[in-house]
């Protein structure tokens, strides 16, 4: 729109994701399926592009392909009004080596912001689970004049040790940027809340083109967005918190307003799925007026046959059930044929539960077939001589294992 600043995205998806092993054996965490019809990248693009952001270039790195090809099949839109969602590969453009960090990763890629030549970057990360309007970030980010702006989340500050932490004056203005303290600071209205880094960014771009040429000179640069180019705009005073409660998402319910989910682990991906399927749900993915967009298959209405049921649980197109559901998260074509119980787990698409089989407390990738019969959670002695059991007790079996 013109009157407003020219604002290009920049979303950050090359991390390995080696703690959701064996969900990322095979492909890139932010292309992890989630919540029975998305990919995690569809959260933070449905977030930027309702904000009105249509220009975003998705920087990627390892096993990649199922994430361009989701990107580029999915996320298309006008090329008449210039707008553009595009993946980005690792061009090696300064010298045969791979990205060593965030920030390398955004140097590698300069080409970009010299073609587009923003007013502002925003740089947001590609595997975490959340509403958010980054227009009421940007608006603020302008207003205040500040270099970068750090989107901040209250957190007790008992659980803040394992974020990055954010020490800001009453002005908003940051003081400190602290990795994973042993001793969290408190926020200026409440000693016992901490603002954790969601590891999302904007910066005036002369800001970050200036600080990632620096970096890239500083030989014990680890070349971390969070852990070098945030904490030299903090010595230089130029960094602000942005406040995640005061975001205001339409369509937002008391009861999943500020809700955010970093699923790096096995455990928060599952804990995060559990979020979706009670009758109040913590993270409404119902919110029309804010919706969160994918591209779904041709596949027919789920179908409940021979006293199928499902409980408190998301069920895919495409799906027929014949057993009993409860507490789980069915994506599409998944069969669960009589007789079998499917309790509390996660079955990505094209998932097969034999006759009579038990699936209970488990994570089952694509195309995972359970023999009739077989049970998967029953025994976490014997699940873990065979497939993968996270430090909670989730049985996670990867794409295309057979369990009987």
């Amino acid at each position: 729109m013109r009157g407003q600043p020219h604002v290009l995205g920049i979303v950050l998806a090359g991390g390995e994701g080696k703690r959701l092993f064996p969900l990322t054996a095979d492909r890139a965490k932010p292309a992890v399926p989630f919540g029975g019809n998305y990919r995690l990248i569809d959260f933070v693009l449905s977030n930027l592009v309702n904000a009105g952001l249509t220009q975003i270039c998705v920087l990627t790195q390892y096993k990649s392909h199922s994430l361009d090809r989701h990107i580029s099949t999915t996320w298309r839109l006008s090329s008449v009004l210039g707008q553009y969602i595009t993946p980005v590969p690792a061009q090696q453009r300064l010298g045969p080596r791979w990205y060593t960090g965030s920030a390398d990763a955004i140097y590698q890629s300069l080409n970009l912001v010299h073609d587009e030549r923003p007013d502002h970057i925003v740089v947001f990360g590609a595997d975490h689970v959340y509403r958010m309007d980054p227009a009421q970030m940007i608006r603020q980010h302008v207003e205040s004049g500040a270099g970068v702006t750090v989107a901040g989340i209250r957190v007790p500050r008992a659980e803040a040790k394992a974020f990055g932490c954010i020490d800001a004056d009453a002005s908003g203005k940051i003081t400190r940027f602290l990795e994973k303290p042993s001793e969290p600071p408190g926020t200026p209205d409440d000693p016992e809340v901490t603002f954790a880094s969601m590891g999302n960014y904007v910066f005036r771009t002369e800001t970050l083109l200036e600080a990632l040429r620096q970096d890239s000179a500083n030989p014990d640069s680890d070349h971390d967005m969070g852990g070098d180019i945030i904490p030299m705009l903090v010595e230089r005073d130029q960094a602000a918190v942005y406040d995640f409660a005061d975001n205001n998402v339409p369509g937002a319910t008391d009861r999943d307003r500020g809700y955010w989910r970093d699923v790096g682990t096995l455990d928060a991906y599952y804990d995060a799925h559990m979020d979706l399927v009670s009758i109040h749900p913590v993270f409404n993915l119902y919110n029309q007026a804010w919706p969160i967009r994918t591209a779904t298959p041709p596949l027919a209405p789920a179908k409940f046959v021979q006293g199928g049921t499902a409980q408190e649980s998301i069920v895919g197109p495409g799906s027929i059930v014949s057993g009993l559901v409860s507490n789980s998260v069915i994506s599409s074509d998944v069969l669960i044929e009589a007789g079998a119980q499917v309790q509390g787990s996660v079955l990505m698409p094209g998932v097969r539960i034999g006759r009579g089989a038990m699936v209970r407390g488990a994570i089952l990738d694509k195309n995972v077939v359970v023999e009739p019969g077989a049970g998967i959670g029953v025994s976490l002695a014997a699940d873990r001589e065979r497939y993968t059991v996270s430090a909670g007790g989730i049985v996670v079996l990867g794409k295309g294992v057979r369990a009987d």
